[in-house]
């Protein structure tokens, strides 16, 4: 379970160009309607959206490489797109041709007529995956150490990819053959097929396998390729949409009316913070398309609300199948997608779902009060006051984020419980070491609409379309504390030793870190500290311009939160000691390294601002942790050529950061 729903995130990845690509098509069909015909704008808008439309298979295998990928990294890409070329080349119409030894490429089995399709792109995908998660450490002899570590996965790739294809000359033929009878067989279905499908994907929304069961109608897997049809006006009129088309009446209606049944039946002490809660996620559900946190707001507190909810979109979607009604959606079936589709030659009497919305919208308004108040089910506004949101999170705003991860952060159990996040469009995907210090209460409190546990040691959080902003915040925060540690866990005792206790705080997640025996060196560190010197003289650690620490494009460092400092505009490419010193720390990436002077002083020379997240790449270090160096003695070296292309500064702040008072003087 826990393999599909990273697989559904990873496939979230790539679908996420389809706005892009849909308001590129709305645009230019809204010219060609406009001007009577195409035009040169038109052409244009709508070739940059076929550009996307038509490589669909493309981007799923670099999406998927990505997003199955142990740590996002460019390598992981480059391995999904070597298999995906490897395998589409060697099992195209006309490689095939030659390895059979046929007369006319039409003789060859039309399956690989279409082996550029999205099930090979998520194949492609799990197979650059899987080498960069295996390979990416992998040590050579040194003879052939260039290929070593990073390099070795896109040939190793290439050699997996051969096998695959191998394996997809015998395999993909039959494949082929049961994705077309299973489209067949749906197609043939007609509206019910639409309407199994439309109940299908409700049901999936708490586990996430939603994506993979929309790929099967949206892409071309089983033949059927609905919403890629759609959006380039290249598919059956009548017919092409009819698997989106019911989605709309739905989540623009039906979803809103149940959200004022919640409204209107929740407490009148808790009617207040209830509105806040319905309206923000009504909203977003009629103007983009997005219902989770509506969907999440009942779905574990009122079960069997829910399953007419699905039911209620499977009818939707059948009803929309059999009238003369079809549209399609880039991103989901909201107004926008609404508008922007409403001229596509593929749309046929869209303005029937809108009365059909009005329907839908007084069933679900009157279904859900009378089953609100009949049941005395325990929606918003009417369960536990565990659950009731603080009011500080009602309509909480870009500025208060952190606040809210804050919450979330002590919900979870601690920093130290949350081993891995990363989100979806509305949810957070964590990796918990205790899953029972899961505080479901407070994460409601702190504004989740909703927590589910898959198993294991996942944990989603349902919060809404900004939970990036809540992802980012948590990150901040965790990495606050993760990076700290991390600088020196790598070390041993004897490395540490007296120096171990070197503590710096975080900077925007990027700061090093304190060792194993902090509570040990805690004392000495701080009478070190209050013998400190006023103002630190020092070796300028590398050639370039001097800077004041206030013009470093980062608030951590620029705001003395750090500590005091100077900062330098690097010309050189080395970082030397500037002064005699052991070394403290050195970051696992090598863009940050740790001093603790012979007078008590403790510097931290960072190379460059937010370069953690080139994760090494351009980095080399010199010395250890526990080294003892004398001034000039080189440190590490870096490429700054490469940190600018990475797009971060290469400014090199020096900070004391155990002596707020000092001034550092380099000579």
């Amino acid at each position: 379970m826990k393999f599909f729903q990273r697989l559904g995130r990873s496939i979230m990845l790539p679908v996420a160009v389809l706005p892009v690509a849909a308001i590129l098509s709305g645009i230019s069909y809204w010219i060609s309607s406009a001007a009577g015909g195409a035009n040169i704008v038109s052409v244009f808008l709508g070739a940059a959206g076929g550009a996307l439309l038509d490589n669909m298979p493309l981007l799923f295998a670099v999406g998927v490489s990505i997003g199955m990928a142990n740590k996002t990294d460019g390598t992981s890409a480059l391995a999904g797109l070597v298999s995906w070329l490897t395998i589409t080349t060697l099992l195209s119409p006309a490689t095939m041709q030659n390895l059979l030894g046929l007369s006319d490429v039409a003789d060859v089995n039309p399956a690989f007529g279409k082996i550029q399709n999205v099930f090979v792109g998520i194949l492609a995908g799990l197979i650059g995956a899987w080498c960069y998660n295996k390979f990416k450490d992998t040590k050579l002899p040194d003879a052939l150490s260039f290929f070593s570590g990073k390099r070795s996965v896109a040939i190793v790739t290439a050699g997996v990819s051969l096998v695959a294809a191998v394996v997809l000359m015998f395999v993909w033929p039959v494949v082929y053959g049961a994705l077309v009878t299973f489209g067949e067989w749906i197609s043939t279905m007609g509206p019910f097929g639409a309407g199994i499908y439309g109940f299908m994907n409700r049901l999936l929304i708490p586990t996430g396998l939603h994506h993979a069961l929309n790929s099967v109608f949206w892409f071309d897997v089983a033949g059927i390729n609905d919403l890629v049809n759609f959006l380039n006006g290249t598919g059956t009129y009548g017919v092409t949409g009819q698997y989106m088309a019911g989605f709309f009446p739905i989540m623009m209606f039906g979803l809103p009316g149940a959200a004022l049944a919640m409204y209107l039946t929740a407490d009148s002490k808790r009617k207040k913070i209830t509105y806040g809660i319905m309206l923000s996620a009504a909203i977003a559900s009629f103007f983009v398309g997005v219902t989770e946190p509506l969907e999440f707001s009942f779905m574990f507190v009122a079960p069997w609300l829910y399953l007419i909810h699905a039911v209620f979109t499977g009818i939707s979607m059948m009803v929309a199948a059999m009238l003369p009604t079809r549209l399609g959606f880039g991103f989901s079936a909201g107004f926008i997608d609404m508008v922007l589709q409403w001229t596509n030659p593929m749309a046929q009497n869209p303005w029937i779902l809108l009365l059909l919305g009005v329907a839908w919208f007084f069933i679900y308004f009157g279904t859900f009060y009378f089953l609100i108040k009949r049941f005395n089910l325990k929606t918003p506004g009417r369960g536990d006051e565990l659950d009731e949101q603080d009011a500080d999170n009602v309509g909480t705003s870009l500025t208060g984020y952190h606040g809210t991860a804050e919450k979330f952060i002590a919900a979870l159990g601690g920093k130290d419980n949350i081993m891995d996040v990363d989100n979806c469009a509305t949810r957070l995907r964590m990796e918990i070491a205790d899953t029972s210090k899961v505080d479901e209460h407070a994460l409601k409190r702190a504004g989740a609409a909703g927590t589910i546990k898959p198993g294991g040691h996942s944990v989603q959080v349902v919060y809404g379309l900004n939970v990036q902003f809540v992802r980012d915040a948590m990150e901040d925060i965790i990495y606050d504390r993760t990076e700290r540690i991390e600088a020196f866990r790598g070390a041993s005792a004897a490395e540490t030793g007296a120096v171990a206790g070197m503590l710096a705080p975080g900077v925007g997640g990027a700061a090093i870190a304190a060792g194993a025996a902090i509570d040990q060196h805690e004392r000495a560190s701080s009478a070190a500290a209050a013998e400190a010197p006023a103002v630190v003289r020092l070796r300028q650690p590398v050639a370039g311009t001097v800077v004041p620490l206030s013009e470093v494009p980062d608030p951590m460092f620029a705001q003395g939160t750090m500590g005091p400092g100077v900062a330098i505009a690097p010309t050189g490419d080395t970082i030397v000691a500037p002064a005699d010193a052991t070394v403290a720390s050195v970051f696992p990436t090598g863009h940050a390294i740790g001093l603790a002077l012979a007078d008590g002083t403790e510097l931290l020379i960072h190379v460059g601002i937010d370069t953690v997240d080139m994760k090494g790449d351009g980095f080399e270090t010199l010395v250890k942790a526990g080294d003892t160096v004398t001034a000039g003695t080189p440190l590490l070296r870096f490429d700054a050529a490469k940190i600018r292309a990475a797009g971060h500064s290469a400014v090199t702040p020096i900070i004391v950061l155990n002596n707020e008072s000092a001034t550092v003087e380099l000579t």
